[in-house]
């Protein structure tokens, strides 16, 4: 992929006195970008901010060009009625004609294997496969730019493995990921680069390999040695 699909210009968020992102200056041309960091350094802030959740305090987001996002949380909201119908939903909130919403729907559904519980409640189903049907109502909008905060953060090995597969599905598809995760192994399996994120501020932004080997920063170097003993 040649060029940033992304720029970020000294981008800051203030809350409540409290500065929580802080002249944030970073360019994103790569397919699969993880940021990393301790607990409360801001990155889950920095997706909402780039997702649009969250309007910044100062500083600018550029995009060259306008990508169709989609955006998967740690818990995601499941609507109370079938696993089906949560997929369809999101396909009318973004104007899909009714006579192609259910057909998309089954799709995704199928593509993250789920097919067969589509008419089971979103809201009975386990943690992993309410994280699926999450995946695939993002997935039925054929986002080009899908942003992932901690998808497997509460979910067992298991159900961890099968959300990395559909990532990586999706990915396949020409789709950029960008995500979070406290799970160092998730990092390297799915990273091209880490941005890597301390305090509000971008510390390091470095190809996955090189930073897990050869970190460049000393905050860096002190969270991995915390994080793999």
């Amino acid at each position: 992929m040649s060029g940033a699909w992304l720029a970020i210009d000294r981008l800051s968020l203030t809350e409540g006195g409290t500065r929580i992102v802080e002249d944030v200056s970073l360019s994103l041309s790569a397919q699969r970008s993880v940021v990393l960091g301790p607990n409360g350094a801001g990155k889950s802030t920095l997706l909402r901010l780039i997702h649009g959740l969250l309007h910044p305090s100062g500083g600018a987001l550029h995009w060259p060009r306008a990508l169709a996002q989609a955006m998967v949380f740690q818990r995601p909201v499941m609507l109370r009625t079938t696993a089906l119908a949560n997929v369809i939903y999101g396909l009318k909130l973004k104007g899909y004609a009714a006579t192609e919403c259910e057909q998309r729907a089954r799709q995704a559904l199928a593509r993250v294997g789920l097919e067969a519980l589509a008419k089971r409640p979103a809201r009975l189903l386990s943690g992993g496969e309410q994280q699926r049907v999450a995946l695939a109502r993002a997935w039925a909008l054929e986002p080009e730019l899908l942003i992932l905060d901690e998808p497997t953060a509460s979910l067992d090995p298991a159900s961890s493995r099968e959300v990395e597969r559909i990532i990586k599905a999706i990915a396949v598809t020409g789709a950029r990921i960008l995500m979070t995760t406290h799970n160092l192994g998730q990092a390297r399996r799915l990273a091209e680069e880490i941005v890597f994120i301390d305090r509000g501020r971008i510390v390091e932004q470095t190809p996955a390999e090189q930073f897990f080997t050869q970190p460049q920063t000393g905050a860096a170097q002190r969270f991995l040695k915390e994080e793999i003993p």
